[in-house]
């Protein structure tokens, strides 16, 4: 497959450090931006290759049906951006520096898909501080629309990681109220999907909270939402500003369902930045 994946990239320090992109941890946010650069290339391009002989030196390309050809596109804004300190080879993304208020960078990322649409066969738009580990990340979208149709989409479950704290995994996007989100999606519309992979049953769930500081979409997709009247009009009424341009413009258009939480790890995606686990999550061992 063909993929687009664009990231919004912001850094001021100044800021109110209500998100990591306006904090003081500058070495935080070149690490998260470092891996969700990297991961898309080690997990899902083709430039991958296994050792074949110990005695020798020699390898051989790994063929694998999951792998695909990856272009990355970083936007920032202003010049308020850490893009010249990664530790990455430059042949790994595209760095476009954009006009935009830096809250609205995910609309910029929008324009740069739809600029781009008929050239791929999958339109994608990152946060900073997510990583994809999953090799068959895409084959199971691909997968799951096949069944559901690309009026449904598939949103992976966020999660971190520690070893320091009680609990080691966290997925971190909880349920919120069900009127939250109620003026743009009705979660009663085909509430839950049931399917068998690998001998197991697997449940994904419409949802109140439809968030994933991501989305990955198909052409049809890309080409549908595209030519909706809202597609581009900023409209920051969901949560925030980010949260808008991550998931506002989807939730008008698609039925979003993410896998329930007896099967989340059926599709997920790392935060990098330890918002939750460890800073503003509490955890008594002694019970649970």
């Amino acid at each position: 497959m063909k993929i687009l994946v664009t990231i919004a990239h912001f850094f001021d320090s100044r800021g109110d450090r209500f998100y990591g992109s306006t904090g003081p941890n500058a070495q935080q946010r070149i690490h998260g931006l470092t891996q969700c650069v990297a991961s898309l290339h080690q997990s899902l391009g083709k430039a991958q290759t296994k050792l074949v002989e110990l005695s020798r030196p020699i390898l051989t390309p790994v063929t694998k049906v999951q792998t695909n050809d990856i272009d990355v596109v970083i936007c920032t804004t202003g010049g308020n951006h850490l893009v010249g300190q990664l530790p990455v080879p430059e042949a790994m993304y595209e760095h476009r520096e954009v006009e935009a208020e830096p809250m609205l960078l995910g609309f910029a990322c929008h324009e740069v898909l739809r600029d781009r649409l008929g050239e791929y066969d999958y339109y994608c738009y990152l946060e900073d501080d997510l990583a994809i580990q999953d090799p068959w990340f895409f084959a199971k979208l691909k997968w799951f629309t096949d069944r559901a149709s690309d009026g449904a989409l598939l949103q992976p479950n966020r999660f971190e990681l520690s070893i320091a704290e009680p609990i080691r995994k966290l997925y971190i996007d909880g349920h919120i109220s069900v009127d939250f989100a109620s003026e743009w999606q009705d979660i009663r519309d085909r509430p839950r999907l049931n399917a068998t992979v690998f001998g197991v049953r697997v449940t994904f769930e419409r949802t109140p909270n439809p968030h994933s500081g991501c989305f990955f979409v198909n052409s049809n997709q890309m080409a549908t939402w595209a030519e909706r009247p809202y597609f581009l009009d900023r409209d920051v009424s969901f949560a925030g500003q980010l949260e808008s341009a991550a998931t506002l413009g989807i939730m008008k258009t698609f039925r979003i369902y993410k896998p329930a939480v007896a099967n989340a790890g059926f599709l997920e995606i790392l935060h990098t930045n330890n918002r939750y686990l460890g800073h503003r999550l509490k955890v008594d061992p002694k019970r649970g």
